[in-house]
């Protein structure tokens, strides 16, 4: 049975720190894939600068196409709006029971507002999280710091955002470095975030 990780997020566009944090998640710790599932929409984030679903997830396609432990994920798409973490969860445990375990991937940050998530105990009782490092402020409540289910990986930090690029590009600044050469094309394509 394969191990994977699960990566949430809008990915309003993917960029080369997402795909730094995943590869590193699938090469380092003992997943075999790491699946991006795109968010429709994310009950934390507004939805005003959210391209469709369909043009994130093609970008997010096209980024992970050559990295064969990477896969873009639409499980979201079909689900009841807004989407919660656990009932995704469950869905994948009914739909793959027999070929994949999952666990979650997700930054510090993130992790400090977990008990914030709708029955974050359920989650936190049958699945790992792998945690990467970011640099921010602000404690992890004391109840996940030693906890068995979560772990922290050594990854690379990466403080790329998807807001800092989409408002660059807004203001004409020069920001293909930090996109894969495929999404960049797709974004400069379809006009997205000027």
């Amino acid at each position: 049975m394969k191990k994977v990780g699960l990566y949430f997020g809008t990915f309003n566009p993917i960029h080369i720190g997402h795909l730094v944090i995943a590869n590193h998640m699938a090469e380092y710790s003992h997943l075999d894939e790491v699946w991006f599932v795109v968010t429709p929409l994310s009950p934390f984030k507004k939805k005003k600068s959210l391209l469709a679903n369909n043009h994130r997830y093609e970008m997010v396609y096209q980024a992970t196409k050559d990295y064969p432990k990477l896969k873009p994920s639409k499980i979201e798409f079909g689900l009841p709006q807004p989407n919660y973490t656990v009932n995704t969860l469950a869905h994948l445990d009914e739909k793959y029971a027999d070929q994949y375990s999952f666990c979650l991937i997700m930054g510090e940050d993130n992790l400090k507002g977990f008990h914030k998530w709708k029955n974050y105990e359920v989650i936190l009782e049958n699945y790992d999280l792998f945690v990467y490092p970011r640099i921010s402020e602000g404690k992890v409540e004391h109840q996940f710091k030693d906890h068995p289910k979560v772990h922290r990986v050594n990854a690379p930090i990466m403080e790329i955002s998807s807001t800092f690029i989409r408002n660059a590009h807004k203001e004409g600044k020069n920001i293909r470095p930090l996109l894969p050469q495929e999404v960049w094309s797709y974004m400069d394509e379809m006009n997205f975030y000027r």
